[in-house]
């Protein structure tokens, strides 16, 4: 079994003006920089041995802010947010419609499939790699979507509902496990 603890990256000034960032860096606001910092003192176990970041900026940022010090930071792209393509950095109005997208990419990117996709092969390599082990990731909305979907067997439509951002149900970490092949 492999436990995972799940943060989100701190806000960014995107996220402050309603825009989707994507698969662009985005910044950490003032407030997103502070709530990365206090990521350690907001948990109770931080007993994870390594700490898997996305490959975007305000990810990495949180990771650094927060478990620098700490813990050992492994950059991975299979743990970016989904490509919105032409949506990336645009106000985030698709967002009402994010199952339109589950299947079909965004125009000119991907579809929460295939951040499915990612995040299974990233899945396999903490199989392999991590067995027994407690690790921590720092990523985005799409990759911990895709965890409910692997690793709690919602469909898309599920996860896209129950998702903790409709009603700013935030909280510092999610547990999850790897216990079987998906």
């Amino acid at each position: 079994m492999i436990q995972i603890t799940y943060f989100v990256h701190g806000t960014t000034s995107d996220n402050e003006t309603k825009r989707a960032t994507g698969w662009l860096p985005g910044e950490l606001s003032e407030l997103g920089a502070q709530q990365a910092a206090e990521l350690p003192n907001q948990i109770s176990d931080n007993s994870f041995e390594i700490v898997f970041c996305s490959d975007l900026g305000r990810a990495i940022d949180s990771a650094r802010l927060g478990f620098g010090n700490t813990h050992e930071i492994v950059i991975d792209k299979r743990l970016r947010e989904a490509n919105y393509g032409e949506y990336n950095g645009k106000k985030h109005m698709f967002k009402e419609t994010m199952a339109d997208f589950v299947s079909e990419p965004f125009p000119d990117g991907e579809s929460y499939e295939d951040v499915e996709a990612r995040m299974r092969d990233f899945l396999d390599m903490l199989r392999v790699n991590y067995s027994g082990k407690h690790i921590a990731i720092v990523a985005h909305e799409a990759p911990q979507l895709a965890l409910e979907v692997l690793l709690r067997g919602k469909t898309w439509q599920q996860a896209i509902n129950e998702n903790w951002r409709k009603t700013g149900a935030w909280k510092p970490g999610w547990k999850y496990q790897i216990e079987e092949e998906l």
